[in-house]
């Protein structure tokens, strides 16, 4: 995780989505979405796939339409899964996109339980915890680790690698 920090510490428009992700979080949702989609805009469809994963991954956070953030979701993880295979080697931002699989699963689990579609919801809480094996033990590892078992609790889902299987009355 160190590796892949140094990579966004050194990226511009890594910094400018994370400085847009500060407003967010600050509570200003309407000015995120506007300049996220301002940034999307500038990136354009065959934009860096890490860009493109990362923006979308945090527009889907600003949206009030569970649709939308689906839509948005499902964005981040076709710009993720462009870089595969062979090129996946090759492609410097490779480590960074890897590391964010657990948590575009998640959130396309979360997303489809909202939506009143549980299979679906399984089918992503399933590949994020098969991805969660790559996280560190650090403290980016354990909340996606924590949201995974809650999720799954939520889902009535038992533990899998995240955790000990919930106990049975």
């Amino acid at each position: 995780m160190a590796e892949w920090q140094g990579q966004v510490a050194a990226d511009a428009v890594l910094t400018r989505i994370g400085q847009v992700v500060m407003l967010h979080h600050a509570g200003d949702r309407e000015e995120a979405r506007t300049r996220l989609l301002d940034l999307w805009a500038e990136l354009g469809e065959h934009g860096d796939p890490l860009h493109r994963c990362t923006l979308a991954h945090y527009l889907a956070d600003t949206q009030d339409d569970p649709e939308v953030e689906l839509a948005w979701d499902l964005r981040a993880l076709t710009a993720a899964e462009e870089v595969a295979g062979d090129s996946a080697a090759a492609y410097e931002g490779a480590l960074a996109l890897r590391a964010l699989y657990p948590s575009l699963h998640l959130d396309l689990a979360a997303d489809y339980a909202r939506l009143g579609r549980p299979d679906a919801a399984r089918t992503h809480l399933h590949r994020a915890r098969r991805a969660a094996g790559t996280l560190r033990d650090d403290s980016y590892g354990e909340g996606v680790r924590s949201a995974i078992r809650r999720l799954e609790i939520r889902l009535g889902e038992e533990g899998g690698p995240t955790g000990p299987p919930r106990q049975r009355p």
